[in-house]
């Protein structure tokens, strides 16, 4: 794809995402796993997977507990991923995915992570500086871990973007709140993200529109909505499309925000139009509920999926 671009993922408080498939999964019954598997996670290492396996040059970092960091270490050798981790004391979180196909449900258990000293802290920050001399797009993904400074996402995007290079935002909460004001490049709220930071209603689509514009004002080039089962509507200044997904059988809804942002910047960054970035977006998407794991399948069901994607026009 590019033998010279290079991206890089900042993903703060990674997984482990230890998925089991429970049919009829009922709470406060006793269910069966059916399947289980673990896999290296976290928003950021997921959008890494995706690139890596898209044919681009992808570098990780974040923090990354000592402890049980080989699922990562395995991962980023078999999708030749530079990892450029800051390890701290501990071991990385684990989040519980229960997957029931019957009923096309996850339903997801999150624990917290763990808390990066002051010095693990300063240490990411020299990584990201070195790697703005090698990196054109930056990925930051996912929430902060506890007992980081709030403000980390908003203090990480100016270092990125005074050496000129491009932010994608995928967070929620008081950290996308407080990280707008450095103008990222892109960001990917869902509905209520949306609401929260506009603080409107938004009942319509027309209102999704106006509320997106509003952050664009604020310095940010793309506003990608996230709509769930009715796509994603993407906002740039003088365009704005919607993307709605085929119907397609979900076997689970893990990553497929990721790889929405996966999609959105592989498409930014090989020039495409935006109704043609949301389409990639969107065919990465399906690519992640269609299947259980990270990951993209073959580059020819990403185009098959792409074929099926609708678009609608906005005046």
């Amino acid at each position: 794809m590019s033998d010279t671009l290079k991206i890089a993922t900042i993903t703060l408080n990674p997984a482990i995402d230890r998925t089991v498939s429970v049919p009829n999964f009922k709470i406060g019954k006793v269910n069966r796993v059916v399947h289980e598997q673990a896999n290296a996670g976290g928003k950021g290492v997921n959008v890494a997977s995706n690139l890596a396996d898209y044919g681009f040059a992808v570098t990780v970092t974040g923090f990354l507990g000592t402890e049980n960091s080989h699922i990562f270490e395995q991962l980023f050798a078999r999708k030749q991923i530079e990892d450029r981790f800051v390890r701290i004391e501990g071991s990385t979180r684990i989040g519980i995915k229960i997957i029931d196909e019957v009923y096309e449900e996850t339903t997801d258990i999150n624990f917290p992570g763990q808390t990066p000293s002051d010095q693990d802290v300063s240490q990411l920050f020299d990584v990201v500086a070195a790697l703005t001399t090698e990196c054109e797009w930056f990925v930051l993904s996912g929430s902060i871990p506890a007992g980081a400074p709030e403000n980390i996402y908003q203090k990480l995007i100016k270092v990125i973007m005074a050496s000129g290079r491009s932010v994608a935002l995928d967070t929620s909460g008081r950290a996308l709140k407080l990280a707008l004001s450095a103008a990222p490049t892109l960001i990917k709220p869902n509905l209520d993200e949306l609401r929260e930071l506009t603080g409107n209603q938004i009942k319509s689509e027309a209102k999704v529109v106006e509320a997106a514009r509003q952050l664009l004002d604020q310095g940010i080039e793309t506003v990608v909505v996230s709509l769930g089962e009715q796509g994603a509507i993407y906002v740039e200044a003088n365009h704005v499309v919607q993307v709605i997904p085929p119907k397609v059988t979900v076997k689970s809804t893990v990553g497929a925000g990721d790889a929405m942002v996966s999609g959105t910047v592989a498409g930014k960054i090989k020039g495409l139009s935006l109704e043609e970035c949301a389409r990639l977006a969107t065919a990465f998407s399906i690519s992640a509920i269609t299947q259980v794991g990270s990951g993209l399948p073959s580059l020819a069901a990403i185009e098959d999926f792409k074929d099926q994607v609708e678009i609608k026009y906005f005046n």
